[in-house]
């Protein structure tokens, strides 16, 4: 998929805005075909160098950009020229969204196994071990902790999770 393509997409869009913010957008949001210098790239966007070289490590670490060095034999500096890798951008996609449906099947166990108790006055969930603990009162309010019905909640994630395996072509037999 061409860098242009995979750019317009609003969900790569989200995903690299969410790994190099809103000043390394202009870097991500503008990948040169070929290397290119640091340097350059703070030149050519009118950029500091130091939002550069941050965003270009943030890259790096995620696979999307790789970079060699060069050594002038005069001065002994090292010049280090940067690559741009989109094309992973599909697979680190699909690793998070697996990330995700595991942190979504724990939770769903926690609520599943777990019992809650509220205090609808100051909005704050307890376990029932906790609320034990605290004789069912809210320590901010003192009200009375009610018992809480967490089917909302535990129908939502399993949505989610349901939405995600179909996505992910994940087998649901397990």
């Amino acid at each position: 998929m061409a860098f242009d393509d995979l750019l317009s997409d609003p969900v790569v869009q989200k995903y690299l805005h969410e790994l190099v913010g809103p000043e390394g957008m202009m870097v991500a949001a503008a990948p040169p075909d070929g290397e290119v210098t640091d340097e350059e790239l703070a030149e050519e966007l009118d950029l500091e160098l130091k939002t550069v070289r941050r965003t270009l490590f943030i890259l790096y670490e995620n696979d999307l950009a790789s970079y060699r060095r060069l050594r002038d034999e005069d001065s002994g500096w090292l010049t280090y020229l940067w690559t741009f890798h989109y094309d992973n951008i599909p697979e680190n996609l699909e690793e998070q969204m697996y990330h995700l449906l595991e942190a979504l099947e724990e939770r769903l166990e926690y609520e599943r196994t777990h019992e809650f108790y509220l205090s609808e006055v100051s909005s704050i969930r307890f376990e029932f071990g906790e609320a034990m603990e605290l004789g069912f009162e809210c320590p901010n309010s003192g009200t009375a902790l009610e018992p809480m019905d967490n089917d909302r909640l535990v129908n939502a994630i399993e949505e989610r999770i349901d939405d995600l395996r179909d996505e992910l072509n994940v087998n649901t037999d397990t």
